[in-house]
């Protein structure tokens, strides 16, 4: 079985979650904070939160920018689910933008046409999530300039792109964002096992950020309401959760950001494999943007069905009865039932429906073997070059 993705665990991580395991501190040691700075070296932040999952971030990131009831959250729906139920969470409202054909992404054309109608009925967005969808980062700097002109905040949804870069500049600096928020799941770029982070520039949000994640308790003197009983003193100054992250996720960290560089390079030199070698079959190849780098989480095929005599799970199946565990990002959030009980239905958001009705995400991580890839290469080609419509 090949599957679409995979951790790679060395040695080097079993030690380095050995030694925090033997050593006193399990939990809110040095670990976590040493793994946050490793972070901000690589995305060029000024403060970095690490927690037990990316929702968790998107959630204290929502709260720490005030998101709350009769306030709007805008994502995009090609996304996992998390990116539109953390604005949920706060008790907002949330509401989509279609996607760009190309990139896959959050459409900055898209955007601007609902806030100019949003603006006219007083329904603009408090925060708007951005998803760098694939790796591949979002037009930051188009979606920042409507921010700037409606009011909005900014919540980039970097969870697939850790490593990547945009405008030559690494993904997480915050440049054209308030909060980033990482993932750091089994099959992302890095893993801890499970967790997240969220990096910002801003030191008020930082604090209230670091807050959020440990149920709002503080040992800090300046942020009590009154002096201090004694050294073993804290208050509990907001309405936190226990989102923390764990010293033996964070070693693990730790160990996995040494290779993040050379684990993204790994992945485009296998996206430039896939390209090379299905230029000639009757689908759509993942677009990259000039201006970005991506972190290339995920290799995203379409199929050209109008060239094919299968349907779009019958190849889907093939594949995976041949071995092949390939996967499908995203199903649209906007028909999920959950979402459609708010009222939102097939056709609101046509681009994100039609990717879903194409998509396939090929197997793509870095320990995948040359021969694995041509195992996926050649049954693909087999499945579609056998179902191909004759061409008159």
């Amino acid at each position: 079985m090949i599957p679409y993705g995979r951790q790679n665990i060395t040695q080097t991580d079993i030690d380095a979650v050995t030694t925090a395991l033997t050593s006193s501190n399990l939990t809110q040691g040095p670990q976590v904070p040493l793994f946050e700075q490793a972070v901000l070296k690589a995305c060029g932040a000024e403060f970095a939160l690490a927690v037990n999952s990316a929702t968790s971030a998107l959630h204290i990131a929502c709260l720490a920018l005030g998101l709350g009831k009769g306030d709007w959250l805008w994502t995009t729906p090609n996304t996992f689910v998390a990116s539109a139920n953390c604005g949920l969470y706060c008790g907002a409202q949330v509401d989509f933008v279609d996607i760009d054909p190309l990139t896959y992404n959050l459409c900055p054309k898209e955007l601007e046409n609902k806030l100019i109608t949003a603006e006219q009925q007083d329904k603009l967005p408090k925060i708007l999530v951005p998803v760098h969808f694939s790796g591949q980062p979002c037009d930051m700097q188009a979606i920042h300039k409507l921010s700037q002109k409606y009011g909005f905040k900014i919540i980039e949804d970097a969870a697939h792109a850790i490593g990547g870069k945009y405008q030559n500049e690494p993904i997480g600096n915050c440049k054209y964002s308030d909060i980033t928020v990482f993932s750091f799941h089994p099959v992302k770029i890095i893993t801890t096992g499970e967790g997240g982070m969220a990096v910002t520039n801003s030191p008020k949000l930082a604090e209230k950020l670091n807050l959020l994640r440990s149920h709002g308790i503080t040992r800090d003197a300046h942020l009590m309401t009154e002096p201090m009983d004694g050294p073993w003193y804290y208050q509990q100054v907001d309405l936190g959760y226990n989102y923390r992250m764990t010293d033996l996720q964070a070693a693990l960290g730790v160990s996995q950001m040494q290779r993040l560089e050379s684990y993204v390079a790994k992945r485009h030199q296998l996206a430039e494999q896939y390209n090379d070698q299905l230029t000639n079959l009757p689908i759509t190849l993942p677009w990259q943007h000039p201006d970005s780098y991506s972190g290339m989480h995920l290799y995203v095929i379409r199929l050209q069905l109008e060239k094919i005599n299968k349907t779009h799970r019958e190849v889907f199946e093939a594949l995976r009865n041949a071995g092949i565990l390939v996967n499908l990002h995203y199903i649209p959030v906007h028909t999920q039932p959950y979402y459609q009980a708010m009222g939102f239905k097939q056709g609101d958001y046509p681009e994100a429906e039609k990717y879903y009705q194409e998509a396939i995400s090929l197997p793509l991580f870095p320990m995948l073997t040359e021969k694995e890839q041509d195992t996926v290469i050649e049954t693909l080609s087999q499945i579609l070059q056998n179902q191909m419509h004759t061409q008159l």
